[in-house]
């Protein structure tokens, strides 16, 4: 009896290893598994960008582990999905970072995405609007315009308008897959503290 528990504990120790080694190659490959050290200094650009980075923090733990029943959950009928909702905040994420790039938004997409996919995706467009963000100059804001084109026809808007709009839209709705995913039965990881930016030990 003793040999066989301990044949099973050491046929599962691989597995176990491999599971915390995927784990650990994820939190590599993903940003805002954490928020890294804050600027040394106050300006627009870099206060905007800890805004962005707030947003991809609470984007990554409020998607981190979302089972197919949890994307699926929707609080009645008229209501989006968790999934239709982060497909939103991922169009949101293009957005956010298409401002900074100074590239309009003209529609289109990348074609059919799993969830995966378009968790990564989002993810990494924030993370890369927050970087331009922080090696920005003073005044930069200026010319960072929300831009869409229909055709021929082209309007603009300023940054203000990504601030009160997709930004904070994308935060809300974050708060909507949390709330959607506690009610699945899939709480948000209780060590998660959205104040520091970082994991509780």
């Amino acid at each position: 009896m003793k040999k066989r528990i301990t044949f099973i504990i050491l046929l599962l120790c691989p597995v176990a290893g491999l599971y915390a080694q995927n784990n650990d190659t994820e939190k590599q490959d993903l940003p805002y598994y954490e928020i890294g050290e804050y600027p040394a200094e106050y300006t627009d650009a870099t206060v905007a960008a800890r805004m962005i980075d707030g947003l991809g923090f609470r984007f990554y733990w409020a998607t981190e582990g979302l089972r197919p029943q949890d994307l699926a959950f929707r609080p009645n009928e008229e209501a989006r999905t968790s999934e239709e909702t982060i497909d939103h905040i991922y169009d949101l994420s293009y957005m956010i970072l298409n401002a900074v790039l100074q590239k309009p938004n003209s529609g289109g997409g990348e074609g059919e995405m799993t969830f995966a996919e378009k968790r990564k995706k989002t993810l990494e467009n924030l993370k890369t609007a927050s970087d331009i963000l922080k090696k920005s100059g003073k005044g930069d804001l200026e010319k960072y315009k929300i831009i869409f084109k229909r055709g021929d026809r082209i309007s603009e808007f300023p940054f203000w308008n990504l601030i009160n709009g997709p930004i904070a839209d994308a935060i809300w709705h974050c708060g909507q897959v949390v709330s959607f995913r506690r009610s699945s039965g899939n709480p948000f990881h209780s060590g998660v503290s959205v104040f520091s930016g970082k994991i509780r030990q």
